[in-house]
């Protein structure tokens, strides 16, 4: 977490365009929030409302459910309580007599007149205990078979008195038989005992049922959608009637549910609404407002990339140019096209490189027409011809004392010199510059005592390949100095040249000494390519920094100098193996170098 949190403060301080989108998404924030908490309230206000409708249509259904319980209950008071019909109940026996028949088919008279009056009844039935006979409007008087089934009768035997207990019509009355069957209707039945007044009356019963489409015509028109789904419980939580569609535990959990309690017959009404219906308006409105946001955020970034490639993006180049400038490149130049206060910049900025390049090309051209005077009146001041007559001299007195090491060196010395001098040549063949170097190693055999030996691998194609003079004698020095010494025997420099692709002349000096340490090694590396990137040498505060490479950057400056950026000087090495410097010019500034040189020199 504190990572990121670096991050994002490092982003922020480091790009510009990162930080003014930012400050626009920033601006964007409180809108974003005050709009989705807009919504979500919008939401808790529908959803409150809808549970505040369906609790008031829900009250109303509960109410009209009331008023047809109520009526029953009042209607199957009257038959309960009728003292005649209880009479005719009472003197009846398990024997039919015509009397009991006139008197059972008066019961089924005033039970029929009961059930016209009322439009939720479906049937009346008594049941005569006596005789174990239904007295029913539905089928007349029939006779139970079987054994009887004793739930219905603990049900009404518990309520004593006026008590009234409801039943399902999957109650069984008989093994085999239930009060749906018996009353070939879906219903709902009332059940109480006859001759309310009488304490010592038989258990004789009355069941008065009702069906169930008609109570849920009642409920049918509440339901608000075809995923919805309403219920009547009595008081136990058993299903009275239910319509609609049912829903699994997850989505239920997902659904509005209000419920309403009836305080008459303590019944009650529940209904269930998935409330994703209830949020589809809602549910738009928000999918417009993310559209809106997400259309502003993708808005902002676009201005604030406009902004920035109106303003950060010219500071860009600007910082870019610097720092190629700083770097030591010369030939800069920032393109623009703007006319204002940036475009002002930029220009004063190009012109300002351009002033400081000619200044340091200026002073650097001084410097070397200053060396070169300096060389050529310095060789002026030399007698050739007094130089080699004394290294003569020298000579034939070490033959005369048998010193035949001394005279070698000496004659060697006098040919390295006599080609050094030769006319004031700046450039040689390779041909000739490796003789030249073939003296000035074998100097170097006689002072080290033969413990190393020299080989040449040079291409018949470079042999006639002009390159400057003493261009090698540096990175040879560099071989055999720290290569060779410490070496009593078996010391190796192999000098290769040849040219790659027809385009680059390749010059190689490898050493068998004991390699470059390795951080040494990135040190030259890094310095050499450093030194690569400028367009002129470096500076003498860079000289400082690099005056323990003063012959490899010698060599490379003055590469630069002849052969422009193309020519490169690169060093490897293995410790414990040994180092190679490998050299690659340009094919076609060899020979222009050349035709130029001698051209000058035709001239002087």
């Amino acid at each position: 977490m504190i990572a990121m949190i670096r991050w994002i403060r490092d982003r922020f301080s480091q790009n510009i365009q990162t930080r003014l989108t930012g400050y626009f998404l920033l601006i964007l924030l409180p809108l974003v929030i005050i709009s989705l908490f807009a919504i979500e309230r919008s939401r808790d206000i529908l959803y409150e409302q809808a549970v505040e409708r369906t609790e008031m249509a829900l009250s109303s259904a509960m109410n009209h459910f009331d008023l047809a319980l109520q009526n029953v209950e009042e209607i199957s008071t009257l038959i309960a309580a009728d003292p005649a019909m209880n009479e005719m109940l009472n003197k009846n026996s398990t024997d039919f007599s015509p009397q009991s028949i006139v008197d059972f088919s008066s019961i089924l008279e005033q039970l029929s007149n009961s059930v016209s009056v009322n439009r939720y009844i479906s049937n009346i039935a008594i049941y005569h205990q006596a005789s174990n006979r239904f007295i029913s409007t539905h089928y007349g008087g029939k006779k139970l078979t079987g054994e009887r089934q004793q739930e219905w009768l603990v049900e009404a035997a518990r309520r004593s008195g006026t008590g009234i207990s409801y039943v399902m019509s999957e109650l069984p009355v008989t093994e085999g038989v239930t009060f749906g069957q018996m009353t070939n209707t879906d219903s709902v039945s009332l059940i109480r005992a006859m001759d309310l007044y009488n304490n010592e009356r038989n258990s004789n019963l009355l069941v008065v049922s009702f069906n169930k489409s008609k109570l849920l015509n009642i409920i049918k028109t509440l339901l608000p959608s075809e995923n919805s789904r309403i219920s009547l419980l009595n008081e136990r939580g058993e299903v009275v009637v239910e319509t609609g569609r049912a829903r699994s535990r997850d989505i239920a959990e997902k659904d509005m549910t209000v419920t309403i309690d009836s305080e008459y017959s303590n019944w009650r009404l529940a209904l269930v609404q998935p409330k994703g219906e209830l949020y589809k308006e809602t549910d738009q409105l928000r999918l417009f407002t993310v559209a809106i946001i997400g259309l502003s955020i993708l808005l902002a970034i676009i201005i604030s990339w406009v902004v920035y490639s109106g303003i950060a993006s010219p500071v860009l180049k600007l910082s870019r140019g610097m720092k190629r400038l700083s770097s030591g490149e010369l030939n800069i130049h920032v393109d623009t096209k703007r006319k204002d206060e940036f475009g002002f910049l930029i220009q004063s900025f190009n012109k300002m490189a351009l002033v400081q390049k000619h200044l340091i090309e200026d002073h650097y051209e001084q410097q070397l027409r200053l060396t070169t005077t300096e060389l050529k009146f310095l060789q002026s001041q030399i007698n050739p011809h007094f130089l080699y007559n004394t290294l003569d001299s020298i000579y034939w007195m070490a033959k005369n004392y048998d010193a035949d090491e001394i005279s070698e060196m000496v004659m060697n010395l006098s040919k390295f010199f006599r080609l050094s001098l030769n006319k004031g040549r700046e450039v040689f063949t390779m041909e000739e510059s490796i003789e030249h170097l073939h003296y000035y190693l074998r100097i170097q055999q006689l002072r080290f005592m033969d413990n190393f030996t020299v080989e040449y691998q040079i291409s018949d194609d470079s042999k006639k390949v002009p390159i400057l003079k003493l261009l090698l004698q540096p990175l040879v020095e560099n071989a055999i100095i720290h290569g060779m010494e410490g070496k009593t025997s078996g010391g190796s420099v192999v000098i290769s040249s040849w040219i790659e692709k027809g385009q680059t002349v390749m010059i190689r000096v490898d050493d068998n000494g004991p390699g470059i340490e390795p951080d040494r090694l990135r040190y030259i590396q890094h310095e050499l390519e450093k030194m690569g990137m400028r367009s002129v040498p470096a500076s003498s505060q860079d000289e400082e920094h690099v005056k323990d490479l003063f012959g490899l950057r010698n060599v490379l400056s003055r590469m630069k100098l002849y052969y422009g950026k193309e020519a490169e000087l690169s060093v490897t090495s293995v410790r414990g193996e040994g180092t190679s410097a490998t050299i690659a010019i340009p094919l076609n500034r060899c020979r222009e170098d050349m035709m130029e040189s001698n051209a000058r020199k035709g001239e002087n």
